[in-house]
């Protein structure tokens, strides 16, 4: 469904973030993209949206293609209409607006109307039981969990056929992480959406997916199906935080280790 073909990324003409990237999403799959701040994940995300525009970034060599056509040429709004849409990192919302209006704001471009829109608000609702409660609520005044069913229930509002969700869990406890994941798998497996997804909390990432990879200085370090790297001994101890014997180690270890990953040879 996605290819993304040995990419190379550099911001003004100068800044080099992305190394020959590839990866690829199935149709129906949820494929995760892990690792640390500033590995490339997020640019990553753009570059398949065609957001790199707005921060001078461009596709400088490789390339990507959705169903068979070259999309890194794209605008944005053209990527949206094929049925790629991305929500951002940060929950950004129209805050003034309630929960319904940005809801809507998701369908302008489809120009939905009547029993078509009411269909979809309907369809949200049922992924987002607690947003029909709070429609009418302005949205500013939301917790950050429900600011997140928002910012994902706004982009099934587009009919896509792959999302792609930058830090679903940033900022979030962890029994709203489980929730909001538990919701991304009902989304895959009722509604068929593909999705690529962008975390840093590897643990719930690899429970839900399909396929992961993992990211670290704008490369591709390590692939493979989400439960065979849930058993891999580096994940474990530099992302899980588990030694091989099963013992929880602490941040200070995990992150100060002095051994190379194996994955880096």
């Amino acid at each position: 469904m996605l290819n993304v073909n040995n990419i190379e990324v550099v911001y003004s003409d100068v800044i080099l973030v992305l190394r020959g990237v590839t990866l690829s999403v199935e149709q129906g799959q949820i494929v995760s993209l892990l690792g640390a701040n500033g590995a490339g994940k997020s640019t990553t995300l753009k570059a398949i949206s065609g957001l790199l525009s707005t921060q001078e970034g461009e596709v400088t060599r490789g390339g990507i293609e959705f169903e068979g056509q070259r999309i890194d040429n794209m605008t944005p709004d053209d990527i949206v209409h094929m049925g790629i849409v991305q929500v951002l990192e940060g929950r950004p919302l129209f805050r003034h607006l309630t929960v319904e209006e940005n809801l809507l704001t998701g369908a302008l471009f489809r120009q939905a109307a009547g029993s078509t829109l009411k269909q979809d608000l309907d369809e949200v609702y049922h992924f987002f039981p607690r947003l029909r409660e709070f429609r009418q609520r302005t949205s500013g005044y939301l917790s950050g969990g429900e600011q997140q069913m928002v910012v994902i229930g706004r982009a099934l509002m587009a009919k896509p056929r792959l999302m792609l969700l930058d830090e679903p869990s940033l900022g979030l406890a962890p029994l709203l992480v489980q929730d909001i994941f538990d919701i991304i798998k009902r989304i895959n497996k009722e509604s068929g959406v593909s999705l690529l997804i962008v975390e840093q909390n590897a643990n719930v990432a690899l429970q839900a997916a399909d396929y992961a990879y993992v990211m670290e200085n704008g490369r591709i370090v390590l692939d493979g199906p989400a439960e065979q790297l849930r058993q891999n001994a580096d994940i474990k101890e530099f992302y899980l935080g588990l030694t091989q014997v099963g013992e929880r180690k602490s941040y200070r270890d995990v992150k100060h280790y002095k051994r190379r990953k194996r994955w880096l040879g």
